[in-house]
């Protein structure tokens, strides 16, 4: 069994997440010791169980020690099944990260998968729904794997409740990626979304964007996301080049003006566009 220490870099969640896919894949079994040593509340959280659980459900695998709070367990996964699913985070925690952590597994099987997940969709702390779809997902296709998703519903930190769906489609034969330019860029657009906040919030984002990024006026968009069960806010920067799409973010919060969460967005933008490199530091 293969030893991983939890307490390795930043002692955080991902290091679990990673495991748990790298054990799905190769099919070796693994015991996480030290689970999040580096955090304030050290040990799985509720989203990290929904991870083990739906790693576990699409692989038939031995687990031990998966409970909230626990800080080592054993995970020993079987064949890896194709499917239908769905795995309810109950949290604002990241439904994206339970994706993240079965999809590299799914993308192998022979026949086609779908997924129903619900929990958070758009948090600080982990990629949201809009990355996966316009970016994440672009790039894992050209590698040969056709992996599609919609947003049902948005969950914004901390009410939650968000539902999107994924699409992975069979596995034919996955081929050579090599990304090392990302060409001239074909589009770029700014979208404010609000939910149960008032309009005005990503008018006034939109409206320091545009002062700052001088693009056109139809590359900027809002949204109001009703359908939410709580209230958000955040700014997405799309770039489509000939070779790669990347998705940059920024999220409202209390007590920061909606021009200061619209200049972080500029900002990443314009590190992105001064420099040779195809993706940004989330994307890579």
């Amino acid at each position: 069994m293969l030893i991983i220490d939890g307490s390795q870099g930043e002692g955080g969640g991902q290091i679990l997440r990673s495991t748990l896919s790298l054990a799905l894949v190769s099919g070796l079994p693994v015991r996480i010791e030290n689970i999040r040593a580096g955090r304030s509340k050290p040990g799985v959280m509720r989203q990290h169980l929904t991870a083990i659980r739906a790693a576990a459900l699409i692989s038939s695998a031995d687990v031990r020690g998966a409970d909230v709070g626990a800080s080592c367990v054993e995970f020993v996964p079987g064949e890896v099944r194709a499917g239908e699913y769905e795995f309810a985070v109950g949290t604002a925690g990241s439904g994206t990260l339970v994706l993240q952590t079965v999809l590299p597994a799914l993308m192998f099987c022979k026949t086609a998968s779908r997924l129903t997940i619900e929990g958070g969709t758009h948090n600080a702390w982990a990629p949201p729904f809009d990355f996966l779809s316009e970016a994440y997902f672009p790039a894992i296709r050209q590698l040969g794997v056709v992996v599609d998703g919609q947003l049902q519903r948005h969950g914004f930190y901390p009410a939650g409740g968000g539902r999107f769906h994924v699409n992975v489609a069979a596995a034919t034969c996955a081929q050579r990626f090599a990304l090392v330019e990302r060409g001239e860029f074909s589009s770029r657009r700014v979208r404010a979304v609000v939910a149960h906040l008032p309009g005005s919030i990503a008018e006034r984002e939109l409206k320091k964007a545009a002062q700052k990024l001088n693009w056109p006026s139809e590359c900027f968009e809002v949204c109001e996301a009703s359908e939410s069960l709580g209230p958000g806010n955040i700014v997405m920067a799309y770039l489509q080049s000939a070779k790669v799409s990347e998705v940059f973010i920024a999220f409202g919060r209390h007590g920061v003006a909606a021009e200061k969460v619209a200049y972080e967005v500029v900002d990443q933008v314009r590190r992105y566009c001064a420099t040779s490199a195809p993706v940004g530091p989330y994307l890579a």
